[in-house]
């Protein structure tokens, strides 16, 4: 329903911020990173939101960017995982490092959140790791798997591309997917990109 926000920031408390849009003061309960980049009170912003609607209850969550709510719509599919818990997840830890907790199943990264324990935890990877290795790299890569450069082509290219929108090198991504690819045949980009990751996660 509501998209983003524009306004004033005219209250900052722990991880809620008070809006004045044209007058009207919206509450916004906020992810660590959202509260991080929310400028001082009096100041513009514009802020990403999702609108939770109960019988006894409307709230609105705030994120930094798209990319955080689309993870926030993520956790609260996984069984067990409301609003507020996916909230608590994503202002665990960066949104970079939740990615590749899901991807490798770290579960001692994923139960850092609090009220997270390990059977939750083992959902979340469970039920999102598919999803997300789908979303994240297959769907945004299908138009380069040509993809030529002085490190690979083909599924290697494609899982190289995956590692550096994640932020990691093109030596890194490469040397890593190199590694991963090593006694392996016939795997997917996403498939490469998880073995990767884990091999990475590991040194």
């Amino acid at each position: 329903m509501y998209a983003f926000l524009e306004g004033i920031v005219a209250e900052k408390s722990g991880n809620e911020l008070v809006l004045n849009v044209q007058g009207v003061g919206y509450q916004v309960l906020c992810t660590q990173a959202a509260m991080m980049a929310s400028p001082p009170i009096g100041e513009f912003i514009r802020i990403y939101t999702w609108l939770s609607v109960r019988e006894d209850a409307l709230e609105l969550f705030g994120f930094a960017s798209r990319e955080e709510r689309g993870m926030f719509l993520s956790l609260t599919s996984v069984t067990g995982i409301g609003p507020r818990s996916a909230l608590s997840v994503l202002s665990s830890m960066p949104l970079k490092d939740l990615t590749l907790a899901i991807l490798t199943e770290d579960l001692q990264m994923l139960t850092r959140a609090p009220g997270i324990g390990k059977k939750t935890a083992q959902r979340i990877a469970l039920e999102l790791k598919d999803r997300l290795s789908k979303d994240d790299f297959s769907g945004g890569l299908s138009g380069v798997s040509g993809f030529t450069g002085p490190s690979a082509s083909g599924v290697a290219g494609e899982a190289i591309l995956a590692l550096q929108s994640l932020g990691y090198s093109q030596s890194e991504a490469a040397m890593a997917v190199s590694r991963a690819s090593q006694g392996a045949s016939d795997l997917q980009a996403d498939e490469l990109v998880r073995l990767a990751l884990r091999g990475m996660m590991k040194g």
